[in-house]
């Protein structure tokens, strides 16, 4: 028998075993959307009109009002130290057309710790101007920024973010058809 090859399954198991266990104790990071979107493109009723290429959902009640909430527990807070996290995003098609383009921005925001925290503070940074959405690479939205002496059993929230959705390059030469995306929004460190 060979000690070699046991002791390179044996180191393998562990480190299998250690990747389980400390992703236990690790909590998710969660992103809520609330809300979507349909933009209202009129009809072309004259001949060699255009559409006016681009539509928000800027004026929007719900639910086409798309708000943002979620939560960063204390187990991602550790691993981040001062580093602050972002929430990056992307754009799945769902039948889509390459000539338009997605972009996003934010209104709002708030912030709030919770649990045995020292002198602690969250802020939500960026995302004031529209930001474009690619399909392939995700792009960092807003930043969350965190300082102080992080506690005990302590998370942060985050609430009304007020997504605001942008479609550009509508244009009598796309073909007739109904095109739809899904926004994914990620939250990692910064």
């Amino acid at each position: 028998m060979n000690c070699q090859f046991f002791r390179k399954i044996c180191i393998k198991g562990l480190i299998y075993i250690i990747l389980i266990l400390s992703s236990s104790f690790i909590n998710a990071q969660v992103v809520n959307v609330s809300g979507n979107w349909t933009a209202s493109i009129p009809a072309i009723t004259e001949a060699g009109s255009n559409y006016t290429g681009t539509y928000d959902n800027s004026g929007s009640t719900a639910p086409n009002l798309i708000t943002l909430s979620g939560t960063l527990p204390g187990s991602f807070l550790n691993l981040l130290s001062s580093s602050g996290a972002k929430m990056t995003m992307r754009y799945t098609p769902n039948p889509w057309n390459n000539s338009l383009t997605l972009s996003a921005k934010r209104t709002g925001g708030t912030t709030a710790i919770h649990g045995l925290c020292v002198l602690c503070t969250a802020s939500i940074n960026g995302g004031a101007n529209y930001i474009p959405i690619s399909q392939t690479v995700d792009t960092t939205f807003v930043t969350f920024s965190f300082s102080g002496l992080l506690g005990v059993g302590n998370s942060v929230t985050f609430a009304d973010i007020n997504l605001i959705v942008q479609l550009a390059g509508v244009s009598v030469t796309i073909p007739a058809s109904t095109y739809s995306a899904r926004i994914v929004f990620t939250i990692v460190a910064n």
